[in-house]
Parts: structure tokens; C-alpha cells; sequence
């Protein structure tokens, strides 16, 4: 759903760009305590110091799913999104800058989604799913038994949810700024029937995702933490409490609990790397909804050439590698390395910031 250069007009275009950025800005202000990083911090804030390291990672695996276009219907394609993903693995807060760091790698070196229309693509694809997936999912799992089937379930909920959400905060955007004349009932009806298609490929991944990780490291999930009942982690076949994260002292010894963490990182890494060097491959070639939609309506009439159309990594291929798998592979990898190296630089200064700002009278000193 990367809106390009030329559908909406430069005025909308702007206050959206105003938006994205009061969001951002917000996000980085929440993110902090998210990843956590003081001597007094929550539960929440002290999972965050587990947080950081995988919050880069979410962002570069989310860049490298973005790139499986899967099938929705005759001659149209979806792809993942993100934001219900991103909010429930490492809260909603980071869950925001995640996207907007894929959104911002994917205009400036691949041509994909106008730079103009960044704000728009923020606005749309970063904090409208997941705000609107991020409360869904935590209305859900007050009411649900507090198990680890329920966080999977309300995962798939949410995001099923929000990609439609998008479609209609797109339709809403398009309402106020449109460059071409096209009946809003059309492009509404259109936009949101497609994405419902598209919303249970991404309710699947995020579900499957979620439910990965919580089988290995419940204790990761911002979106499992704070619940009554304890998780349950798998081992060696049987099934025990997973770590008490709000417990004074560790279930299991730090240096057991940081290379299960390293182990998590490398496993998303590599699968990073193979979904988006060598299954990309596979992907559907059809337009994606917005795509299709726009060209059926006549939405992309005004459509702008993008600014990056000359990088060398444009179209998700590089430039003079005749070799179509061998020129996408290669985007592909050199697109999860970028993201996952500008994601975990950005997630690591935010919550260094925050450690920083720990005024000496913050300590915690007991009486």
C-alpha cells in the first residue's frame, strides 16, 4: 500500500507529513520507556532492556516480508504491512518507528512509495495499523483467558483488522486530497474489499510470527507481558512457566537468558536474509491493492515519477546485474542489512537517551 508521488495533492500531502512527524516524535518520547534502560524501571521497562536489541531486527524482518507479494485474488497481490507485528513484539510506541524506518529505506534507496508522499505512507501504513491494531489487541487479551493461545489469536485479530483500517484511512486521505476525480464510494468500496483479502495474509504471518517467538521467549513479547497467568515455554518436549519477568531475581542465569537472546536475533537474521534474497524470488509479480486499485479507478493518472527512480537499487533490483534473481536477491539482502543497521542505531540511541536522562535522584534507594 506505498502510496507514490502524484495520488494525493501536495497541500494533504503536507499535513500528513506534519502528522507523521508530531507521531514520530511522540513514538521516540514512548520508545524510551519501551526499551527501557533506568534503575527504577517497571516490568515493561525492564523487558525493554531485551527489547532494544530486537527492535532493529523487527524492522529489517518486516522490510524483508514486505517484499512476498502473495496472491489475494485474480491479477492482485498483498503484502504485509507491519504495524500489528511491530507493536505487539516491541510495543507500539517502537512499533512506529519500526515501520516508518522500513517506510524511509524503502523510498529513498528503492524507488518504492514517493518521498513526498512519506508522510503519507506513516500516516497510513505505520501509526493507523498500529495504533488501531495495537488496541484492538490489548482489549482482546483483557478479556480472553490469559494463555498463550490467546496472545496468538488476538494477534491474528488485530492485524486482520488494521490492514483494512489502512485502506479506509487511505480512502479518507484520498477524500480530502485526491488529484483525480474518482467517486469516493468507488475507491472506498474497492480499496477496503480488497484489503480484507489482504488483511488475513497479514493476520496469518502475524499470528505464525508471534506465536514463533512466544514458543522460545514468551519474556520478548511486549505484547505477553503483564499477564496473570504464566506463559508456558517449551523444553525438551515438555512444558514449564516461562521466566517471571516481574521477579527480583532471574529465572534462569544472564548469560543463559542472553544467548537464547542471541540466538533469537541470529534466527530472525538468517531468516531475514533467505526470505528476502532468495523466496522474494518466488513472489507474486501482480500489482498490489492500491496498485490494482488505482489503475481500475484511475487514480494513478497524475502519478509522479519518483524521485529515487535512478538509485541503483530501484525496483528492488541492482543496477547492471542483468540477472533477475541474482539483481533482486542481492537488493533484497543489501535491504535487510540497511534497515536492520539503521534500526538497531536508532533503537539503541532512543534507549540510551533514556538511560542517560536518569537524573542520580531517579536511583532507587531503599529505607
Amino acid at each position: 500500500m506505498h502510496v507514490p508521488d502524484g495520488f494525493i495533492d501536495a497541500p494533504t500531502s503536507a499535513v500528513a507529513g506534519v502528522v507523521a512527524a508530531g507521531a514520530v516524535a511522540v513514538s521516540l518520547r514512548g520508545a524510551r520507556r519501551e526499551l527501557g534502560g533506568t534503575s527504577r524501571a517497571s516490568e515493561a521497562e525492564r523487558g525493554g532492556e531485551r527489547t532494544a536489541p530486537l527492535a532493529g531486527l523487527v524492522a529489517a524482518f518486516i522490510f524483508a516480508v514486505q517484499m512476498l507479494n502473495f496472491p489475494v485474488a485474480a491479477g492482485t497481490s498483498g503484502h504485509l504491512l507491519g504495524g500489528a507485528l511491530a507493536a505487539i513484539l516491541v510495543g507500539p510506541y517502537t512499533g512506529v518507528l519500526c515501520v516508518s524506518v522500513v517506510l524511509l529505506m524503502q523510498g529513498i534507496l528503492f524507488a518504492d512509495g514517493g518521498l513526498t508522499a512519506l508522510g503519507v505512507n506513516i500516516t497510513d501504513m505505520a501509526i493507523v495499523t498500529t495504533v488501531v491494531a495495537y488496541a484492538l489487541f490489548r482489549g482482546l487479551v483483557k478479556v480472553l483467558p490469559r494463555t498463550r493461545r490467546s496472545v496468538t489469536v488476538a494477534s491474528f485479530v488485530a492485524a486482520l483488522v488494521s490492514v483494512p483500517a489502512a485502506a479506509l484511512a487511505f480512502t479518507f486521505l484520498y477524500w480530502i486530497g485526491g488529484t483525480t476525480d474518482v467517486a469516493i464510494g468507488k475507491v472506498a468500496t474497492a480499496m477496503i474489499g480488497v484489503h480484507v483479502l489482504i488483511g488475513i495474509g497479514e493476520a496469518a504471518i502475524t499470528a505464525l510470527t508471534v506465536g514463533a517467538v512466544i514458543a522460545v521467549r514468551p519474556d520478548l513479547v511486549h505484547g505477553a507481558r503483564g499477564l496473570r497467568q504464566r506463559l508456558k515455554l517449551r523444553v525438551d518436549g515438555e512444558l514449564v512457566d516461562a521466566p517471571d519477568t516481574s521477579d527480583s531475581e532471574p529465572a534462569v542465569p544472564a548469560s543463559a537468558a542472553a544467548r537464547s537472546r542471541r540466538g533469537l536475533w541470529i534466527t530472525g537474521l538468517v531468516t531475514s536474509l533467505v526470505l528476502a534474497g532468495f523466496v522474494s524470488f518466488y513472489a507474486s509479480a501482480d500489482p498490489d491493492g492500491l496498485e490494482k486499485v488505482a489503475a481500475d479507478q484511475g487514480i494513478d493518472r497524475k502519478t509522479e515519477e519518483h524521485a529515487s527512480a535512478d538509485s541503483p537499487l530501484a525496483d528492488y533490483g541492482v543496477e547492471d546485474i542483468t540477472d533477475a534473481r541474482l539483481s533482486g536477491g542481492l537488493a533484497g539482502v543489501i535491504g535487510v542489512g540497511v534497515t536492520v543497521v539503521a534500526g538497531s542505531a536508532v533503537f539503541w540511541a532512543v534507549r540510551r537517551r533514556r538511560t542517560d536522562d536518569t537524573s542520580p535522584a531517579d536511583t532507587d534507594v531503599s529505607v
